[in-house]
């Protein structure tokens, strides 16, 4: 009877410790499971998935723009008709570049989340085919890469920019990187449009790269400007990312942990085939939203 009491009183202190080195196992195995599924959530989103969202963005821009076009409500300045400015996203323009095979609706605003979509127009310049010089950016890389071959133009190539007010076309007059000399500001009452995207190697932007081409249509009446140059905030320039915090990421990130952790508990209380039918596509699932948000913090133009 002592022996079997003695041996009792012995082992009963291992039984926590197991049960602690268990969990540990537990939580370990649940942080690794969201690691995976974040890394190759931001891999496939990256590669894949941004390019069909970027396509899907642009049918439904076409379709918009396409409307108001042949309505003739289309934008043609930074205010609406009722003097506010345009919402981010709205679109604007069509542009046509046949020298590289580029056909993209622009839609207002610059920062990361506009284009996810497709090209954006500088809400501090004028609308393509107005006097001045207009400003366009686009992706090099991700999201279907609109803007990824304009290193290929030369002096010379032509493009067009349907607006709400017609169509312009414009001739490129250079490519020029960090460093090179900028042309002259255009005269008086002519146009100049600049396009702006990464340079360097794909989803790594060293640097930015601009393709000037001037106006050789007649200039479209250019309303006064509502914004004025140089107030736009940073997340709208050139290789900029969001300002704030993230917060929907963090909430994504949480339930991605939240639902890693489950899946680890479950595959030891239910078994590993119950497992990954009911915990592999809500981990898929959340690691792509996560992914989503993450890519949105990277720069605007790669």
């Amino acid at each position: 009877m002592t022996v079997a009491v003695q041996t009792t009183l012995t082992s009963s202190p291992a039984r926590p410790r197991v049960r602690a080195a268990t969990a540990v196992r537990h939580l370990a195995r649940g942080a690794l499971l969201s690691v995976a599924a974040l890394l190759l959530g931001v891999t496939v989103q990256l590669l894949l998935i941004s390019g069909i969202q970027e396509r899907s963005a642009q049918h439904a821009a076409f379709d918009r723009l396409r409307g108001e076009l042949a309505l003739g409500t289309a934008p043609v300045a930074q205010a609406d008709q009722q003097g506010a400015l345009l919402a981010p996203g709205t679109p604007l323009a069509l542009i046509e570049i046949p020298a590289i095979g580029v056909r993209q609706v622009v839609r207002e605003g610059t920062d990361s989340t506009v284009l996810t979509g497709g090209p954006g127009h500088r809400r501090d310049t004028p609308m393509p085919g107005q006097a001045g010089s207009s400003v366009l950016m686009g992706r090099a890389a991700a999201y279907g890469g609109p803007f990824g071959r304009l290193e290929r133009l030369t002096a010379g190539d032509t493009l067009t920019v349907v607006t709400g007010q017609g169509k312009a076309r414009y001739r490129v007059l250079d490519v020029r990187r960090a460093g090179d000399p900028a042309p002259a500001a255009p005269a008086a009452g002519k146009g100049r449009l600049v396009l702006v995207t990464a340079t360097g190697p794909r989803f790594m932007p060293g640097g930015v790269l601009r393709v000037d081409a001037d106006l050789v249509s007649a200039a479209f009446q250019t309303p006064a400007a509502v914004i004025r140059p140089g107030t736009l905030p940073e997340s709208e320039q050139p290789l900029a990312r969001p300002a704030g915090v993230p917060w929907p990421l963090v909430m994504w990130l949480q339930a991605l942990l939240a639902a890693a952790v489950a899946a680890v508990w479950a595959w030891h209380r239910w078994g590993r085939q119950q497992t990954w039918i009911v915990f592999a596509p809500v981990v898929a699932v959340l690691g792509l939203e996560v992914a989503t948000r993450a890519t949105e913090l990277l720069p605007n133009l790669l």
